[in-house]
């Protein structure tokens, strides 16, 4: 059994020396270049080495989606002859699926039309009798699909006996400056028009609108909003159009950091692989989020399944874990928790209706009389009843063990922002007490990047820890996790050391290479952990999708 965490000494005093950090280089070119000329020698870069517990993944520029749907619309377009917007509408019905809507068109196109929202042309008009029609280019054929916008006349049928509508009927405007209609023939004035899929689409999100009509299914096509909507309701409405492909593509997705338009695209992290790779992924902005998960942020070294279910407990236990630790006992026969709420100590569990004393646990039938006081501290009922209550307060001992350790690196993580505004009054304070410069003092900001990312590891450690299976392999976890979390801390402490002009050349050395020694005290933390996940080394204490039931 080999372990990672060996391969490294623990001396940080022997790493680099402070110029190698700041430039993330050292005189490797020349020796490469040197030794290229032998045959005997291939030498590659290490930094270009994947290391175990990283995938590989693209970043996508917006433009790059939108060509890529360009490209999905008009193979549809040809294949189907259909207009653009109908092409778009039916995509986004069959979840960009091209293959599947393409079978299910050939096999009945008039149903898949209806279920996509897209009424035929000969369905009867019911606002307007004789309205004049712009129909968007279309390529023939037998079934032809076409936009159809309306600008239509008052209707006026003599033979029937029922009122014609006057004006839009949703701002009851008798002289509207136009009317505008869908295939299914509802019309309303342009202004409604377009208040309606602002609305829809700036406030609710949404790039599949339906007529405004009641219980009419037919759905607003592309043109159709281009045309009614200004610039940048239409620029928000396509962003919309992306992020719906982006969410039905297996391998896409998009950065859900707020403002961030990158979408990562990613085929070596498949659901099947879930078990041996935490897939965590960096836009071009340095957003990192799981590609696999909704989790936010980077939850390596833990699974996406164990992750979630720490989560999950989390919401549910932490909150009151406390308080029942404080103010519950459970009953000695059914372990149900139990809340005291009166003054006398003789208590009935109102599950399984056993009685009992509440200071010393045992058994009521021995206790006579004597509810006010409780002496029977040796009965053998007794110790056993506070055995079986020590070992059920054990479980919610060891949870907030690993749940307050969990909560302070995340609370501590939280805090970076202030420690970054400290850290930048530091750099410029060493400006002027020293003749260090603006790029000689980023020793500082790196530190503190250093920090946050490993306390964004350590506080998932603990939860990793929580469910591991007690024995050997968990011992070398928590070795590990032991000395990624002193060099932190020690780390920390230096960063909250005061400016001494006159000890700025040592405390850049020192907190240099203790930067260093933290970022590869981390990394063999993550490579560990992910090597550990590929031999099968860790066992679980409750049952994990995907991996062996633990032991009973």
């Amino acid at each position: 059994m080999a372990n990672s965490a060996m391969d490294y000494s623990d001396d940080e005093d022997n790493y680099y020396d402070s110029d190698e950090i700041m430039d993330n280089t050292q005189d490797d070119d020349s020796s490469i270049s040197e030794m290229e000329d032998e045959d005997d020698f291939k030498v590659q870069p290490t930094k270009d080495k994947k290391k175990s517990y990283e995938i590989e993944y693209d970043c996508l520029e917006p433009d790059a989606i939108r060509s890529t749907i360009q490209t999905e619309s008009a193979r549809t377009m040809e294949m189907l002859s259909v207009d653009a917007s109908t092409a778009s509408l039916l995509l986004r019905h069959m979840q960009w699926n091209r293959e599947r809507l393409i079978d299910k068109y050939v096999e009945n196109p008039a149903q898949v039309l209806q279920a996509a929202g897209i009424p035929s042309q000969s369905q009867p008009a019911e606002d307007a009798s004789s309205p004049t029609t712009r129909t968007a280019p279309t390529l023939s054929s037998s079934r032809q699909t076409t936009t159809v916008i309306r600008r239509g006349a008052r209707r006026s049928d003599s033979s029937k006996a029922v009122l014609p509508p006057v004006g839009c009927l949703v701002c009851c405007d008798d002289q509207p400056n136009s009317m505008l209609a869908l295939l299914c023939n509802h019309n309303y004035c342009s202004d409604c028009w377009a208040e309606y899929l602002r609305g829809k689409i700036r406030d609710e999100g949404e790039c599949n609108i339906r007529c405004m009509a009641e219980d009419c299914s037919a759905l607003v096509p592309d043109s159709f909003v281009k045309e009614t909507c200004d610039t940048e309701v239409f620029d928000r409405f396509n962003e919309l159009v992306l992020r719906h492909y982006v969410s039905h593509a297996k391998n896409l997705k998009y950065c859900p950091a707020p403002g961030c338009q990158y979408t990562v695209s990613c085929t070596s992290a498949p659901p099947s692989s879930l078990t041996t790779v935490v897939p965590t992924v960096i836009c071009k902005k340095n957003h990192t989020f799981c590609f696999r998960c909704p989790i936010e942020g980077d939850h390596r070294p833990l699974v996406c399944a164990v992750a979630k279910l720490w989560l999950r407990k989390c919401r549910d236990d932490s909150e009151t874990a406390n308080w029942i630790k404080s103010n519950t006992k459970e009953c000695p026969k059914c372990q149900s928790t139990i809340e005291k709420n009166g003054g006398c100590n003789h208590m009935t569990c109102r599950k399984c209706k056993h009685e009992y004393c509440w200071v010393c646990m045992g058994p009521w039938t021995e206790h006579g009389t004597a509810w006010y006081n409780c002496n029977r501290f040796d009965e053998k009922s007794s110790t056993d009843a506070r055995d079986s209550q020590s070992s059920s307060r054990a479980s919610l001992e060891r949870y907030l063990h690993y749940y307050n350790r969990w909560a302070n690196h995340e609370q501590s993580a939280k805090l970076s922002v202030e420690l970054y505004a400290k850290t930048e009054k530091k750099m410029e304070e060493m400006q002027v007490t020293s003749q260090l410069t603006w790029i000689e003092v980023q020793f500082a900001r790196k530190a503190v990047d250093e920090v946050e990312r490993c306390r964004t590891t350590l506080k998932w450690t603990y939860a990793m820890a929580y469910y591991l299976e007690r024995g050997n392999f968990k011992e070398l976890f928590e070795d590990n996790q032991r000395d990624l979390e002193k060099a932190v801390e020690d780390l920390s402490e230096l960063l909250e050391t005061p400016i001494d002009p006159e000890q700025i050349v040592t405390l850049r050395q020192k907190m240099t290479d203790k930067t260093v020694y933290v970022q590869k005290r981390n990394e063999i933390m993550l490579e560990d952990t992910a090597n550990g996940y590929l031999e099968g080394r860790w066992a679980w204490n409750v049952p994990i999708e995907g991996f062996e039931a633990p032991e009973a």
